[in-house]
């Protein structure tokens, strides 16, 4: 690993709470520049530990294909109900139809759970994020579904 810093997903995930206004000035989503860090369990310690007075919704990373994904935060460890899921008319609609549908370029999915989305790009999955929270803050009898 000559070259490659191993990152405790712990400081990862705090890194990344810390930053979450940088990258949306709701500080409702959280970004990581690499997949697969397993971030729930430290995400609902660190909400706690930092005081985090808005609940985090979203988590933005790459897959393994250099698409990015927009994953919901659940509403707790054991539980497949979210703090926000992606819009409902979203689920289950795919590449261009899906772009169509939400106005949004690049998407790729969004699954029928609507617990995870997936667009080409970084900005695309930001994009879906931010939706979903402004049609949250308009409407928000939708909340959690």
């Amino acid at each position: 690993m000559v070259g490659e810093e191993f990152l405790d997903p712990r400081e990862v995930v705090e890194e990344a709470v810390k930053k979450r206004h940088q990258i949306d000035p709701s500080g409702e989503v959280l970004l990581f520049s690499q997949g697969g860090c397993p971030w729930k369990e430290h995400l609902f310690a660190l909400e706690k530990e930092l005081h985090v007075e808005t609940p985090i919704k979203f988590v933005l990373y790459p897959d393994q294909n250099g698409q990015w994904r927009v994953q919901c935060v659940p509403a707790g460890l054991n539980t497949f109900q979210n703090r926000l899921s992606l819009p409902e008319e979203w689920r289950g609609v795919r590449d261009e139809a899906l772009s169509e549908l939400s106005g949004i370029k690049g998407c790729i999915f969004v699954h029928a759970g609507g617990f995870i989305g997936g667009n080409k790009t970084q900005e695309g999955a930001m994009e879906m994020a931010r939706r979903t929270l402004q049609a949250a803050a308009q409407s928000p009898a939708n909340g959690n579904s």
